[in-house]
């Protein structure tokens, strides 16, 4: 912590070229980003400008740069549309609600970091990360083609019109519910609601029908289902400012990387539409004055709402450290260094937190803005910092100018993202994927596709760890040899077993722990010992560990053998199982400590002296 405030110059001149290029390759993406999330281009910019600068100032990566990314931006769609739908689709009513979302998966940031969290991101499942990032590429593709053909649902009557009665029913039971909440019995005083009913205008049900058509049309189902509509309204222009948006794109890469291809692409695209005045929609005015401090986060709070979306605000701070520290390793590739992960999410976590007071949207560390970074020659945190300082500039200078970006261009730019986004190498592996996995990432893709980003996701981890938990259990199972009784061979220091005394004496070997995974057949022991046998020996020289799940399936085999008469004899029992046995008594009450030996030596000694031979090798009585 003593070191964060501790610049190194050295390296100036390198980092302030890569901060100037990767500010300058932020800058498209950051107004798309925040047109497609809901919230306008302005809400991109903030975004970019404090996560950049704060997170490269206090987090763990020296040339990270940070900012919206396309699965911070989904699934922080998925929160403003949800917000804004209960907020009557008033924007600017629901933005402290919305703000206090992001606030808070900022702060639940810094708080996994302090607790370390950082260390384990690395465990999520590649099939979830990989259908999770396609699915991002299908969402924002899909949704993405309406603006790139300029259609928007709120401004198409015909559809709009559709939701006119609908619209009529909400209103009125709205007003049901403002009479119930102020004590109105409505069936008794019907004149009131009457009163209030007469009160709504046409105005007021043209604005509920249009806020639900934007409902309806919202995500990829949403899209899909307006699409006949769209092309009904096709604009043309609109569609070839996305095209040839998207064909620079792909094609200047081909010509040259030194110069990004998207940048490239909305200074053409965008100098063409201004300079002809072709008859474009624009995306929305930017402000050219310095963000200000939105303390309605606080004076508006709706604690009812927030705590909806709670796990929502987790989700985008897990998602955030996810996509942060794989760029972290990126970076680390790249430049031969180490990242410190619990200090990335710190810094990651007072970005976003600050971003969200000042209207931004949620971010990451952006892989592509990293890469070019480091390419133009940053390699200290100087650099993020600068990349940051140059976004603010451009706001504060070139504010008009970008307000007049055509919006299709930003659509255009969208949907090379969702292309690129998606993971293409696990898509391709499907074929040769063990089936598990398959399942796995399509359940991921489908789901977050058609449904919920955030509970595909928890889906999804939660069916990847009931497999592995399976997968090991059957692995641990077969190296213990629990299921395969019959098949028990002898260990080389079992040499001194009396032979005479196999019908008497049987001998379980525990190859590994005894967890939830194998306790199934473990606990067929008590039924598959010979009916001869009268004392059983239980070596547990490797079974290094015992959750509850083994214990308790230990003690009902214990009790068992007990009950029939049977001698049950321990050898070197590990500290931590025996722990575990100590802790619910079944040493000293099922296994008495004279039953417990440290060495196969002086367990076969006590065989020798305490087991009599009785049985003949058919198992009749000698």
């Amino acid at each position: 912590m003593k070191d964060i405030f501790k610049f190194d110059f050295s390296n100036f001149r390198g980092d302030f070229f890569g901060g100037l290029t990767a500010g300058i390759v932020a800058l498209p993406l950051a107004l798309a980003f925040g047109v497609s999330s809901g919230l306008g281009p302005s809400a991109g910019l903030y975004g970019a400008i404090f996560l950049s600068f704060f997170a490269a100032l206090l987090g763990g990566t020296a040339t990270q740069i940070s900012g919206p990314t396309a699965p911070m931006t989904a699934v922080s769609m998925v929160v403003i549309a949800g917000i804004v739908a209960a907020s009557d689709g008033d924007v600017s009513k629901a933005l402290p609600t919305i703000l206090m979302v992001f606030l808070i998966a900022g702060l639940l940031q810094i708080v996994l970091g302090m607790i370390g969290i950082g260390e384990y991101i690395k465990y999520i499942p590649y099939p979830v990360v990989s259908g999770f990032m396609s699915a991002i590429g299908v969402i924002i593709i899909v949704t993405q083609i309406l603006p790139a053909v300029g259609y928007y649902p709120k401004e198409d009557n015909v559809y709009v019109d559709k939701f006119k009665p609908i619209a009529e029913e909400v209103i009125l039971e709205n007003i049901l519910k403002e009479e119930a909440g102020e004590g109105i019995l409505v069936l008794e005083d019907f004149r009131e609601t009457i009163s209030r009913a007469n009160k709504i205008t046409q105005d007021d049900i043209a604005q509920e029908s249009k806020t639900l058509a934007g409902k309806e049309a919202s995500g990829v189902i949403g899209a899909l289902k307006v699409m006949p509509y769209a092309f009904k309204n096709i604009k043309w222009l609109e569609v070839i400012l996305a095209f040839f948006t998207i064909v620079i794109i792909f094609g200047f890469k081909r010509i040259t990387k030194k110069i990004p291809s998207t940048l490239v692409a909305l200074v053409v695209m965008s100098g063409i539409a201004m300079i002809f005045k072709l008859d474009y929609r624009s995306i929305q005015e930017i402000p050219s004055s310095f963000p200000e401090l939105n303390l309605e986060i606080f004076t508006s709070l709706n604690l009812k709402v927030i705590t909806t979306f709670i796990f929502t605000a987790l989700t985008l701070s897990l998602l955030g450290a996810i996509d942060s520290l794989l760029t972290s390793v990126v970076a680390d590739n790249m430049t031969k260094t180490k990242h410190k992960p619990n200090q990335e999410l710190i810094g990651q976590g007072i970005g976003n937190s600050i971003a969200a007071l000042f209207g931004g949207l949620p971010g990451a560390g952006a892989t592509i803005r990293t890469v070019v970074n480091i390419n133009a020659g940053g390699k200290t945190k100087i650099s993020g910092m600068i990349a940051g300082i140059v976004l603010l500039c451009i706001t504060l200078l070139m504010a008009p100018l970008a307000s007049q970006i055509p919006a299709a261009v930003l659509a255009g730019i969208l949907i090379t993202v969702g292309i690129s986004v998606m993971d293409y190498k696990g898509l391709k592996a499907i074929p040769n994927m063990p089936k598990s996995e398959v399942i796995i990432l399509l359940v991921v893709l489908v789901l977050s596709s058609i449904w919920n980003l955030v509970y595909a996701v928890g889906i999804g981890l939660v069916i990847a760890s009931l497999m592995f938990m399976k997968k090991i259990g059957d692995q641990t199972a077969k190296a213990s040899k629990i299921g395969s009784l019959k098949e028990e061979k002898a260990w080389a220091d079992e040499k001194t077993f009396n032979p005479k005394l196999k019908e008497e004496v049987f001998i379980k070997h525990i190859n590994g722990p005894l967890f939830f995974g194998s306790t199934s057949d473990f606990q067929q022991l008590a039924h598959q010992i010979p009916d001869t046998a009268s004392t059983v020996i239980i070596r547990m020289d490797k079974m290094s560990y015992m959750d509850q799940s083994g214990l308790y399936a230990l003690e009902d085999i214990l009790v068992d053998l007990v009950r029939k008469k049977m001698k049950v004899l321990f050898v070197n029992v590990v500290e931590q199982p025996r722990y575990m046995m100590e802790r619910i008594d079944i040493i000293p009450d099922l296994i008495p400590p004279s039953q417990i030996f440290d060495n196969i030596e002086d367990c076969l000694d006590w065989v020798n002296q305490n087991v009599e031979d009785v049985y003949a090798k058919d198992g009749s009585l000698k």
